[in-house]
């Protein structure tokens, strides 16, 4: 039987099929792309609905689902935090099959397209999207814990910078929903015993994730700074913290500076380690 010729099949194909939005025809019911939609590759056969002048996923959600998945590859309860449309929770989701996924997002149209896409692909029964504000009592219930903590916060404060044309990409860039230490406070407060929380910020702003962690009882385990261009300065870093009272003393103070990933060859060419990053999530290299 070709894919195109059962409706759920897709959704269970197994290995990699080719990037880019679905024919036409093929799950019709599922795969309707809307007047400035776009229904794009994301990992594996995962496919994702974004906007063609909103915010789309980027390189930050790969890596910061890619690091939290691999330091925390037995987790079964992972919370995604302004999870925008749903691209970090869902490659996570891919990368550990066996998770439960809640993710929470304030802009409304973020959240109709997440749960678009995790119809699509046949996540219901194990991706809960949640509409508001991390930081509002009740989103998150106090009782519930999680194995995996991911979150990209947004980097700057309202204040910097141009906001652009679209909201979608302000609430992406700037500040308009919590900072660094938000993510921080909510993640150290839900975080399971030995559980991680991981995330994305710029290496230049490393001092901030430093002090938003002290503040919160995180310590930050590991790091590793992001070269987008070979021979060209860090411009981004992730971190992998634990709740300090989950660490032996001699370990709180401890953080392992990984060597930098490289993202791009000085030629332009894609970095072998980054294509094996990729393929870790289901692309080819």
């Amino acid at each position: 039987m070709k894919q195109s010729d059962a409706p759920n099949e897709r959704r269970f194909f197994k290995g990699w099929a080719k990037p880019g939005p679905v024919a036409p025809g093929v799950l019709a019911d599922l795969a309707r792309i809307e007047e400035g939609e776009t229904l794009d590759a994301i990992s594996g056969d995962f496919r994702i609905f974004q906007l063609k002048k909103g915010h789309r996923f980027s390189t930050d959600d790969l890596l910061t689902a890619w690091y939290g998945a691999c330091w925390c590859s037995r987790a079964e309860r992972i919370l995604d935090l302004g999870s925008g449309i749903g691209s970090v929770g869902m490659i996570a989701a891919w990368r550990l099959p066996g998770a439960r996924v809640v993710a929470v997002e304030a802009q409304e149209e973020s959240v109709r397209l997440a749960c678009k896409s995790a119809r699509y692909n046949g996540l219901d029964t194990r991706f809960e999207i949640r509409q508001g504000d991390f930081r509002d009592p009740g989103i998150v219930r106090e009782e519930e814990q999680f194995d995996l903590v991911l979150g990209s916060p947004p980097y700057f404060p309202l204040s910097a910078g141009v906001h652009g044309d679209h909201p979608q990409k302000v609430a992406c860039r700037f500040e308009a929903r919590g900072t660094v230490a938000d993510y921080c406070e909510v993640a150290a407060r839900h975080l399971n015993w030995g559980g991680l929380f991981a995330c994305v910020f710029p290496n230049e702003q490393r001092a901030r994730v430093e002090s938003a962690a002290l503040q919160v009882g995180l310590a930050i385990i590991r790091s590793r700074p992001v070269v987008l261009k070979e021979g060209e300065p860090p411009l981004l870093g992730l971190f992998a913290m634990m709740r300090s009272d989950h660490l032996p003393g001699w370990f709180r103070s401890q953080t392992w500076v990984e060597p930098p990933l490289i993202i791009r060859t000085k030629e332009g060419s894609v970095h072998p380690e980054y294509m094996a990053v990729k393929l870790s999530i289901g692309f080819p290299p």
